[in-house]
Formats: C-alpha cells, structure tokens, sequence
C-alpha cells in the first residue's frame, strides 16, 4: 500500500507483519502498515509448547498477525507475539488490511478521475479521512451511508462529486434487518377492513410486512444499524398498540430472535 503510518505501534497493539528472516530460535518481520519499523519474535512466542523446527510455523515472505509486547522507541525495534494473538483478532486484523487495500484502490480511481497523483490525493482526501476515522475504509463506508458527512471535510466540490460518484459505484451502504412477528384479531364486522388499515398504517419506506397465517404476519425493518432498526420497531409498537385500543382489537408485536 501506498500510505503507511508513520507513528510507531504501541504495547498491545495487534499488527499485520511479513517475515524477512528465521532464525533457530527467532523470527525478524517488516511492520507491513508502518514506515520502516521491524521487529522481533522469540521462538518462545511463536507458539504454545515445545517447538522442533520453527519453520514449521513461518516461513519467509509469509504473513502474520501478532501482538506487540515491548516497545524501543529509539531503536525503533518491537518485541512481538505470534502466539498471543487469537483467531478472531487474526481474522479482524487480515479483514482491516483488505478493506483498506480496497480504500486506497478507491483513492486511485479518484486520482485517474481528477488527474492526479496518488500522493495528491491523499494530501488533499487521504489523509483528512484518517485524521478523522482512523481507516480509509472507515470513512468510505461513512460517507456510503450518510453523503452529507463529506462536507464537514471541506474538500473541493469537484473532488467531492467524483469521489462520491466512485463511492456509490463501489461501496453500498450497510443495511442491517430485524424481524417481528405481528398478531392481530377484531371480530367486529368489519374487522377485516380495520386489520388492513391498521397493517398499511405501519409501512414505511424501510419496512415490508407479510401475511403467514391468520392471525399473523411478518415485520420485518431495515436500517442502517442496529440502534436506528431497534427504534424504529419501538415507534411502530407504540402506534399499533395505540390502534388497537382506537379499534378495540386484539394484538401484539414481538421481536423474533
């Protein structure tokens, strides 16, 4: 990648590596998002129990996640960890580096379009998002699902409009859906006309209700996380449960699991 962080890691840290050298009792790696940091992995944190042959584990040119243990500013030299680093933080750290491998390919398509360097765009785009959102993809993603939040940047409109025109062709905005089941029941004459106001009363734009049999139907609401969808099913229970005492009807609206 083009961009890398120039502030050195800190303790804790988890770090995407490549391995430049084993030795019969070490392995020296590149930093792979930093500007020339290297570091060190004792064969003792390579992984648990007795190790034979310590390419069993790595090999040259291979990556790896680790952990950072000890940090030598001055020398800038890491102590790093391969076996303290779990499957999920291994897997989040590998999906990271993608996402922002697929970030700054999106910052190359807007330098083509502006006809720019890479290092321009990062000056005037690049760098503002990681100031802001500490990930490239990061902030993509928040401008994919709220436009507006590009402005507060202050980044040229040209440069604006042709990095939103490449956003929308290459990142769509996250949706997430939850579901409710709806019971419903009016045994007056013209109860099954009520049902039916009541149920189109509760569409919206973001929502889609399904019949499954009487007396139930489906919810279901997208948004676009999980606290704005939670609202949203909070706002229309409470206007069902006020039609149902308007329509003397008989109901409820339950959150599936």
């Amino acid at each position: 990648m083009f961009y890398k962080k120039a502030e050195p890691p800190e303790e804790g840290d988890i770090v995407l590596c490549t391995v430049k050298d084993v030795t019969h009792n070490s392995v020296f790696v590149a930093l792979d998002e930093y500007v020339n940091y290297e570091g060190m992995i004792h064969i003792s944190e390579i992984s648990p129990g007795r190790i034979r042959n310590i390419r069993d584990f790595v090999k040259e040119g291979k990556k790896i996640v680790c952990k950072v243990l000890n940090v030598n500013k001055e020398r800038n030299y890491f102590e790093l960890s391969l076996r303290r680093v779990n499957q999920s933080q291994r897997i989040n750290k590998n999906n990271e580096y993608k996402q922002e491998q697929k970030a700054e390919k999106i910052l190359e398509a807007l330098s083509k379009k502006l006809d720019k360097t890479l290092k321009e765009v990062y000056d005037e785009v690049g760098n503002k998002f990681l100031e802001e959102y500490g990930l490239l993809y990061t902030a993509l993603q928040e401008i994919a699902d709220n436009p507006s939040s590009l402005q507060k940047l202050k980044i040229s409109k040209k440069t604006e409009t042709a990095l939103l025109e490449i956003i929308q062709e290459k990142i769509k905005p996250i949706k997430v859906r939850i579901s409710a089941k709806i019971m419903i029941q009016n045994s007056s004459t013209d109860g099954i006309e009520i049902i039916k106001e009541m149920l189109i009363s509760l569409n919206k734009e973001n929502t889609e209700i399904k019949y499954i049999s009487a007396p139930v139907y489906k919810l279901t609401i997208e948004a676009t996380d999980y606290k704005q969808a939670e609202l949203d099913l909070k706002e229309l229970t409470e206007k069902f449960q006020q039609s149902l005492k308007k329509t003397n009807s008989e109901g409820s609206i339950t959150k599936e699991k």
